[in-house]
């Protein structure tokens, strides 16, 4: 995999800097010399989410706002000449219950970062899509072309946003590129996701209380995902395109909670429950990276092995379990 770059030179804009992902971003371009301001949802605690305790706080700018209001990008984007544009609303069931919410903040959320970045002239958007924009796959691996089919709401935000990206780059020559990472884990990674699920249940529960055991998932360290992000920022070649970003391998969930029980050296039932599975026709049972594109094009591989990033989302939960409520569904 090809070296960092070296960002010593480079003002960026990090959208939705307070979360999973986000928050792993903006450390990494801070460590990596980047003058790295940080654009967090407006909260009346003054939080900044998951930078709150992060230990490159001091080195990062953070301004509270919200992407749907434009007025906050125009002034987060000023003296900025990369944006990373991670601010979405994400988890699939919450989606169920408020498609609205996610219309306004993934796709109008999505059009001002864009709208802003033209009438600032940066130099490129590192725009953030997901591999449920693929739906169930029709054929595996999935490439950049396999078709986009909304089978959520939340997906059917990111196709949107997606495409916005894309109109404003054909339209007004905006410099963008889309990173479509496949199942992020790691650190500081909510219980809405499977991984975090699985862990805090077997560490606090007598059993594990799961959806759909069948489905396949293409599991990618944050610390790979971000890489992804950083490398794309600094590849001409990259602008106006969509990399998959993911391992290439897929495992089921059942398989996925056998294997973390396994490293956890434990044995417990795992049980099925209906209130946890998506709508037969919404659920996507298989998803699997084709990522030639990026490593060819950006020169990115995965450099963490599935178990080699269990053992350290493992060793993150066990000291702060305390943030998780392993009793309850968390959409």
């Amino acid at each position: 995999m090809k070296l960092a770059p070296d960002l010593r030179r480079r003002s960026v804009l990090v959208t939705g800097a307070g979360g999973f992902i986000g928050s792993h971003l903006a450390e990494r371009l801070a460590a990596l010399g980047a003058r790295t301001r940080a654009l967090i949802r407006y909260n009346s605690s003054n939080s900044w989410g998951w930078l709150d305790s992060s230990p490159a706080k001091d080195s990062i700018e953070v301004i509270l706002g919200d992407v749907r209001d434009r007025d906050t990008i125009h002034d987060a984007m000023r003296g900025v000449d990369t944006v990373f544009h991670l601010a979405a609303l994400i988890a699939v069931p919450y989606s169920y219950r408020a498609p609205l919410s996610y219309v306004q903040t993934n796709v109008l959320g999505t059009l001002n970062v864009l709208h802003e970045a033209v009438t600032a002239d940066v130099e490129v958007v590192v725009h953030t899509s997901t591999s449920e924009v693929y739906g169930t796959a029709q054929y595996v691996p999935i490439d950049e072309t396999h078709p986009l089919q909304g089978q959520s709401p939340y997906s059917a935000s990111k196709i949107a946003a997606d495409k916005m990206a894309e109109a404003f780059h054909l339209s007004y020559g905006l410099p963008v590129t889309t990173v479509r990472p496949f199942n992020c884990y790691g650190p500081r990674q909510s219980s809405r996701a499977i991984i975090p699920t699985i862990i805090s249940q077997a560490l606090k529960e007598p059993l594990l209380r799961l959806g759909n055991l069948e489905p396949t998932r293409d599991l990618n360290f944050v610390a790979d995902t971000v890489e992804a992000f950083v490398m794309a920022a600094d590849c001409q070649d990259a602008i106006g395109g969509v990399m998959n970003v993911g391992t290439g391998q897929e495992i089921s969930v059942k398989e996925l909670a056998e294997t973390i029980l396994r490293l956890l050296g434990k044995d417990l039932p795992i049980e099925s429950q209906t209130q946890r599975e998506r709508p037969e026709k919404s659920e996507v049972y298989r998803l699997c990276a084709d990522n030639g594109k990026a490593r060819q094009v950006l020169g990115w591989e995965p450099q963490h092995t599935l178990e080699e990033g269990l053992l350290k989302t493992i060793g993150w939960i066990e000291s702060n379990l305390d943030l998780y409520r392993s009793n309850s569904y968390v959409i």
